[in-house]
């Protein structure tokens, strides 16, 4: 059985976190004409470089650039998906069938991936773009996996099925939501949803606008428009069984301890089921590690049918939350002081408790005894933001590797 794990990268530095916690592919998005113009993104230097250092690692690199283009966006457009071409892009992610019809016509050897904004939810949709020579549908998720295996069922093998496996959910149609335009004048098809079903709501009585009426839960507001986040790591092969090739995280606006956190417990989750189709089981741990990560609780979504259950919707808050902080990025180990090198990322100190997640382990242990700054100072209070520090560790750790702080 093969698969494919592909996950998010914001910005380079987590494009490398994510191949170092074992993504088979990145997507990432150039600095126009993706749909996250708040996260970090790349320009077209870092797009190069991005490609050029995930090939070396035999990894693939797709490109998002799946906004919906407007006529004075195409010369620009052409322009860009020529330079992605020139500098060997795996695949462009897209929705606009007129974006599509530039790719097929003027670039055709550029591989094209349909996004999911562009709600395939039945065999014919997906057959239309398979006609047009599209390499791979990424699926609408509003599907039932009973849904996902029919569609798999009626194309060529030569097209491949992505699905959406974990993350954040836009409680709109497929992604395709109005409210950031209409409340906040940010277009969401250039990117710049302001995420307004995460907002708190009350509602009035038609003619008397100034008397709100509470639509509470409980004391803290409604949430009636918030999507719990997907998961589906308990019921992957079912999944690989429809026929989905490649799993995909959502992310790029969530940090690099949430990339490593979610793409090392997928991986290791994929690696067994490719181990042992037939028999697959996931690992407490493996399930354990995503609520240490940023979360808003978690839902199958519709995979099991139907309209996505009562248990889709967060009506408590909106706020992410997690069992762990993200304290610092590893840059390396050195062996004759025997120091974990690190940049901080979040306040810590002598005494305390840490854990230190690499590829494919169960986290370790770290004490704090004793830290240095650059100068050979000893330090007892890591409070300066991206400060480097040597912190005392008998455990070996490799650049990309994260230290995290458990909540009590």
């Amino acid at each position: 059985m093969k698969t494919e794990l592909l996950s998010p990268a914001g910005t380079p530095e987590k494009l490398c976190v994510a191949s170092h916690f074992g993504a088979d592919a990145v997507y990432f998005s150039g600095k126009k004409f993706g749909l996250r113009a708040y996260a970090g993104n790349f320009d077209r230097i870092e797009i190069e470089k991005a490609l050029a250092f995930l090939h070396k690692e035999g990894k693939k690199g797709y490109v998002t650039v799946n906004c919906f283009a407007y006529d004075e966006d195409f010369p620009e457009l052409k322009d860009y998906l020529a330079f992605l071409k020139s500098v060997g892009a795996d695949a462009v992610i897209v929705s606009d069938p007129g974006v599509l019809s530039v790719c097929r016509k003027e670039f055709p050897s550029l591989e094209v991936h349909i996004s999911t904004q562009a709600n395939t939810l039945n065999s014919y949709t997906a057959s239309f773009y398979a006609d047009l020579g599209v390499k791979r549908i990424v699926l609408a998720r509003e599907l039932s996996i009973d849904r996902i295996k029919k569609i798999r069922d009626a194309l060529p093998v030569s097209v491949e099925i992505e699905c959406f496996a974990h993350g954040a959910m836009c409680i709109s149609y497929s992604g395709r939501c109005l409210l950031s335009n209409y409340l906040n004048g940010r277009d969401n098809y250039k990117g710049e949803c302001v995420q307004a079903c995460r907002w708190e709501y009350v509602i009035h009585e038609k003619g008397r606008s100034e008397k709100e009426l509470s639509l509470e839960e409980d004391e803290r507001g409604a949430y009636i428009l918030n999507s719990h986040d997907l998961k589906t790591i308990t019921f992957l092969d079912e999944l690989a069984k429809a026929g989905v090739y490649s799993f995909k995280l959502e992310g790029r606006m969530k940090s690099a301890y949430y990339v490593a956190s979610c793409t090392d417990a997928y991986r290791r989750a994929l690696d067994s089921l490719m181990q042992n189709p037939d028999s697959y089981r996931c690992k407490k741990e493996w399930d354990e590690e995503l609520y240490l990560c940023s979360n808003r609780g978690f839902t199958e979504g519709f995979m099991r049918g139907g309209k996505g259950g009562t248990d889709t919707i967060g009506y408590d808050n909106s706020q992410s939350k997690g069992g762990a902080d993200f304290i610092a990025k590893v840059l390396g180990y050195d062996f004759e002081k025997k120091c974990v090198i690190i940049e901080q990322r979040n306040r810590f100190a002598v005494g305390e408790t840490l854990e230190l997640m690499s590829p494919g382990k169960d986290p370790r242990v770290i004490k704090v005894t004793e830290m240095f700054d650059e100068e050979g100072q000893k330090a007892e209070d890591a409070c300066l933001v991206q400060q480097k520090l040597f912190v005392k560790s008998e455990t070996p750790a490799s650049e990309w590797d994260i230290l995290r702080r458990r909540k009590s």
